[in-house]
């Protein structure tokens, strides 16, 4: 159906679908890889709920869910990892500008340990949260920091 309206890309892992729905990490791997096989692009949003940021373990969430949705990628010319942080929806709490880079350069260390140097660098990653008039100037001016050439 997402080909038959000419679409082009799709949006996977979604905070409200894995909520609704409780899409597993397996489970969106496995859509990850039809899409792709489809000819599709895929956003795959990948994020921390509170209770995980509160104890510590933002990083192994994120790592182990971008790991479990890429497992099978052998070409990721075609993935957007978008960098959602569930715990700022609904929280009254909202991500600060300068922790959108920061986890950027975290992913693009674990895509370089455990992908490529090439994937770390070429990789879209981009920022998934609220923006706000008042954040979204400074959040532009963020840079996307890249691995050392």
């Amino acid at each position: 159906m997402i080909k038959d309206i000419r679409a082009t890309w799709v949006i996977l892992r979604h905070s409200e679908r894995t909520h609704v729905f409780g899409e597993s990490d397996e489970l969106i791997g496995q859509k990850v890889a039809h899409a792709l096989a489809e000819g599709l692009g895929v956003i795959t949003c990948i994020g921390e709920k509170l209770d995980e940021r509160e104890a510590g373990i933002k990083e192994k969430v994120v790592f182990e869910q971008t790991m479990l949705s890429t497992i099978t990628l052998k070409d990721w010319s075609k993935v957007v990892l978008a960098y959602e942080p569930v715990w700022a929806i609904g929280t009254g709490k909202t991500a600060t500008p300068q922790q959108a880079p920061e986890g950027h350069e975290k992913l693009r260390g674990w895509l370089q340990s455990h992908v490529s140097e090439a994937v770390a660098r070429s990789t879209r990653i981009i920022y998934g949260d609220s923006v706000t008039g008042g954040t979204c100037k400074e959040l532009a001016s963020q840079h996307d920091r890249l691995l050392p050439r």
